[in-house]
C-alpha cells in the first residue's frame, strides 16, 4: 500500500491509498479519482514530505567510578 497527497485543479489536497504505484496510474487514467470536497476529476500529486524516523541515539557509556579508569576508551 501506498499514500499519496494529491489535489485538485480548485486547490484541495487530500490524501489516498492505493495497492501500488502502478493503481494510481490506472485510477488516474481512468479518470476515477475525484476530490472529496468539490468531486473534481482534474486530480494530480501533491508535493509530500517523505515520512522519515528520527535516527536512535547511541546508548551512553557507564561511567566508571575507578580513579585508573578512563571511561572505557
Amino acid at each position: 500500500m501506498i499514500r499519496y497527497s494529491l489535489r485538485c485543479s480548485c486547490g484541495h489536497e487530500f490524501e489516498q491509498w492505493f495497492d501500488n504505484m502502478a493503481d494510481y496510474d490506472h485510477q488516474k487514467g481512468e479518470a476515477a479519482l475525484a476530490c472529496p470536497e468539490c468531486k473534481g476529476h482534474e486530480v494530480g500529486k501533491a508535493i509530500m514530505a517523505p515520512n522519515v524516523g528520527k535516527a536512535k541515539s547511541a546508548p551512553a557509556m557507564p561511567s566508571c567510578a575507578r580513579p585508573d579508569c578512563s571511561g572505557g576508551m
